[in-house]
């Protein structure tokens, strides 16, 4: 079999475009950024509520994140979004979102193969993102 053919079968979520591979790196950007301000709250106090203003970011990001991950990736198939009538803990918000965090890890890794390098800057292998099957020459 070839390399397009083990991307396909390896993943049934791939990457359509290049802009969904921005808007990738945008939402896990967003997400792990929430994930760490969550939890340095979450240190100091696990069992204070999570404002609306940061629960409508939250909610936002995740919304994002399970349109990319669909039922395949997304941690739980019950679980969307935090509903504003029962506020969350900043310790439920980091749990999430640590979850949020290692799916769209896996989508990546899905959705990249390694190949050698073809630039005399970078030695060794290098990650590119499949993008409808085949590798392109976008570094992951």
């Amino acid at each position: 079999m070839n390399l397009q053919g083990l991307a396909l079968l390896k993943n049934n979520n791939n990457m359509k475009s290049q802009e969904e591979i921005i808007q990738f790196k945008n939402t896990q950007t967003k997400i792990k950024g929430l994930y760490n301000e969550i939890g340095v709250l979450s240190k100091k106090n696990p069992n204070d509520a999570v404002n609306k203003f940061k629960l409508n970011f939250i909610n936002q990001s995740l919304k994002e994140a399970n349109e990319l991950l669909g039922s395949k990736y997304k941690p739980y198939a019950n679980f969307d979004v935090f509903k504003e009538d029962e506020i969350p803990t900043t310790s439920d918000v980091v749990m999430i979102l640590g979850l949020y965090m290692n799916a769209l890890e896996s989508l990546k890794s899905a959705n990249i193969e390694i190949r050698e390098s073809q630039s005399e800057w970078i030695l060794g292998h290098q990650p590119y993102w499949i993008i409808d099957g085949k590798v392109s020459d976008i570094e992951a």
